[in-house]
């Protein structure tokens, strides 16, 4: 057992510590407040606290638990919210009331509730680590109860029934498994490898799916400044994004903006099964106000989660909001141990620290003796002060992450939604997606996307001169340029996340209505050069029909589209 020697704010620096090692959790104080070893220096340690510090006094106990931080993994994480240190809120509640007490404990899973364990391997069977030797029911999910990693051998016992998390339900060899493992947060769970970035995560979002989209298992990042929608895109994503579990950290975000989740996620229902969201969905809530310590621990802890539910061979997807607020905790613990600053004052080893964490995700084939594929997929929202992304965070993300959907607040003034700049915004999964595009929507989907990409393009720089000499001074090809760019950002880009029929639009009504938008503008090039009007062709009745197209119900898109663009031909071939 040491003692403190030195008290700075979250960090304490312990004498006496023999025996001790990187990243082991301690006990620190009288209330036995919890910490974790960050620097050692021969019997000296430095300790960040995951609590309030108030009341410390140098000579305060520090004892050593030999253990690193851990997470319980095992049913009844689903529907939960915990703190960054994985304590659960409802538990932490009723036991001490609306306020966490210093240095309270509660186990991270219910040691009383009783789970129908279901076996599926046999005694004598041969296991190893990552196999299924069960499911438990966990709401819409099967909870698959694994082999832990590094262990093998024979099925010596294995039982049916009800249990809790802490009894055993099999034995393999001399060891003894229950419904519960215990992982490091800090140690990335294991795979065998990971495969290409050839599955799309459809969102549902138009601007995301046709123009900027992540693959499964891949990292994207949304940098905005306040009140772009960093928030409200996320949780549309967490809502109807093609994963079967969702992990929500709230990481050092403003209280009442926390206090927003977790009062509206409850209420959230999943558009595929038609039950509460919250019934796959884990939700990790540390807000700015909470000890930073433990902001930082938030993200490891919210990343084992996902990975564990990734092994069970689930595609899992994981939102940060907001890495920047774990940067700064970074800063503030790394300038309380007198290290070297580097830009702006975060840690020279930031850069490593966002890699580290983002490098976690992955499409993966799956420890086990069976083939197994799992993803998790990393969405992390990044909050530059002032919008400004040439800063530190924002530039370390982007080296990690291929796709970046930049959040613009111009556009938020002027009410659209998603407020991410297209012209800014990149996808390096492009490539990579085409042949599932090309399979799973239609031969010619990214031929259509790059046509319509470069229309907003040819929009944006014919804007310096029309801002200069009015639109009326534009040659009439070019003029129809900035018709067709209008209808593809006010009728396909634009999406209302509070409209049940808008809110999510199949691939399928995606390529349809960017080809109808397409087909009115080739349409009207070809009138153009048979000296029809300009102004009869930006009169024509089938814009109004184009406008409608996003209220249109997913299923009969297609049907609604082709109508448009027979009526287009008619129109057009009439002159």
């Amino acid at each position: 057992m040491g003692k403190l020697a030195k008290i700075s704010g979250p960090l304490v620096v312990a004498e006496e510590v023999r025996g001790s090692q990187m990243n082991e959790v301690v006990r620190v104080g009288e209330e036995q407040l919890m910490g974790e070893i960050i620097s050692l220096k021969n019997d000296r340690a430095s300790i960040q606290v995951y609590e309030d510090t108030s009341g410390l006094k140098p000579g305060d106990p520090v004892k050593l638990t030999g253990a690193p931080l851990q997470v319980e993994l095992g049913p009844g994480m689903l529907g939960t919210v915990f703190d960054g240190i994985q304590r659960p809120l409802h538990a932490v509640k009723d036991k001490a009331g609306n306020f966490i007490t210093r240095g309270i404990e509660v186990p991270s899973l219910d040691r009383r509730k009783k789970w129908a364990f279901k076996p599926v391997a046999k005694k004598g069977d041969i296991v190893k680590g990552g196999d299924i030797l069960g499911t438990v029911k966990e709401y819409g999910i099967e909870h698959r109860v694994m082999v832990p990693p590094g262990m093998e051998g024979k099925v010596t016992k294995i039982s049916e029934g009800e249990f809790t998390v802490e009894d055993v339900i099999a034995e393999v060899e001399e060891n003894q498994i229950t419904l519960m493992q215990k992982w490091g947060v800090r140690v990335a769970r294991p795979y065998k490898d990971k495969k290409r970035f050839d599955h799309l995560l459809v969102t549902g979002k138009r601007i995301i799916d046709t123009f900027f989209p992540i693959a499964k298992g891949g990292a994207g990042a949304i940098p905005g400044p306040f009140g772009s929608g960093k928030t409200v895109n996320q949780q549309d994503l967490a809502k109807y994004a093609d994963a079967e579990v969702i992990v929500y950290i709230g990481c050092g975000e403003r209280g009442n903006e926390m206090t927003e989740v977790l009062t509206e996620f409850p209420k959230l229902v999943d558009p595929k099964t038609k039950k509460p969201l919250m019934e796959r969905t884990v939700l990790i809530a540390n807000t700015s106000n909470m000890p930073v310590a433990a902001r930082e621990a938030s993200i490891y802890t919210g990343i084992t989660i996902a990975e564990y539910y990734r092994d069970m061979g689930y595609s899992v997807a994981l939102m940060a909001d907001s890495t920047s607020r774990w940067a700064e905790a970074l800063r503030e613990i790394s300038g309380r141990m007198e290290e070297m600053p580097g830009e702006e004052g975060y840690p020279a080893y930031l850069g490593r620290k966002l890699a580290e964490f983002y490098e976690r995700s992955g499409r993966v084939s799956c420890v086990c003796s069976h083939d197994r594929e799992g993803s998790v997929t990393i969405v992390g929202a990044v909050s530059p002060p002032g919008g400004d992304i040439s800063e530190p965070v924002s530039q370390g993300t982007l080296r990690i992450t291929k796709t970046f959907w930049a959040l613009d607040a111009n556009l938020s003034r002027r009410r659209h939604y998603p407020a991410i700049n297209w012209l800014k915004s990149y996808s390096l999964y492009l490539n990579d997606l085409q042949p599932w595009y090309d399979k799973n929507v239609a031969p010619d989907f990214i031929t259509v996307r790059n046509r319509a990409m470069e229309l907003l393009q040819k929009e944006a720089e014919l804007q310096n001169i029309v801002q200069l000499v009015g639109p009326d001074a534009l040659p009439d090809r070019e003029r129809l340029v900035l018709e067709a760019s209008k209808m593809l950002r006010e009728d396909f880009l634009q999406q209302n996340s509070y409209d049940e029929v808008d809110v999510y639009s199949t691939l399928k009504k995606q390529y349809m209505m960017v080809r109808t938008i397409l087909h009115f503008y080739d349409k009207a090039v070809a009138a153009l050069e048979m000296e029809m009007p300009l102004e009869k062709i930006v009169s024509a009745k089938e814009k109004e029909e184009i406008a409608k197209m996003k209220r249109v119900p997913n299923d009969d898109a297609e049907k609604f589209c082709i109508g448009i663009m027979k009526s287009i031909d008619s129109t057009f071939a009439r002159g």
